[in-house]
């Protein structure tokens, strides 16, 4: 239940607000030497303002490679290639983007709880099947149930709690 939670977090930093972070660019890679590598591997990514990121790649014969992963990713920002360093400028997000990013959120948010309820379900079915072959007492066995749904609702507050704090920062 705590890696879907991870899963969330990284979900929710790679939505796109107001604000510049380098956590926009981690799912882009860029082809280095024959092979895919995150832009973080290539190059330095650094928040030179509020709505500027500014990636330095360790070589130059790069600035090529890492601005055209850039334009091909779905992110939908245009890189800025300054012969030395590219400059990713975040435009200010219009009310419709705030909207599709809150609705991408709670989606985010309810694979979440999808994926918490389903643990559940197999933690549930474990307990069931110990009890059945009497490995584990009855009581133990619905202490057990009990258990695992305190542990259920807990996740699925947190995952409720992130997506509130996301839709706030939106």
């Amino acid at each position: 239940m705590g890696k879907s939670i991870e899963s969330l977090q990284h979900a929710f930093n790679r939505l796109r607000t107001g604000r510049a972070n380098p956590s926009l660019l981690e799912g882009i890679e860029v082809a280095y030497y024959g092979s895919d590598m995150p832009i973080n591997q290539v190059a330095n990514v650094i928040v030179e303002d509020a709505r500027t990121l500014l990636i330095t790649p360790w070589e130059k014969n790069m600035l090529g490679p890492i601005e055209k992963a850039i334009l091909k990713s779905d992110i939908g920002i245009t890189p800025a290639n300054s012969g030395d360093n590219i400059r990713v400028p975040l435009p200010p997000l219009t009310e419709q983007n705030r909207k599709d990013l809150a609705r991408q959120a709670k989606q985010e948010s309810e694979n979440a709880r999808v994926a918490i309820r389903n643990i559940r379900r197999d933690a549930i079915a474990e307990i069931r099947e110990l009890t059945r072959e009497k490995e584990l007492a009855e009581d133990d066995g619905h202490r057990g149930e009990d258990e695992v749904q305190v542990l259920t609702d807990h996740w699925v507050k947190e995952v409720d709690t992130m997506l509130g704090a996301k839709e706030a920062e939106l």
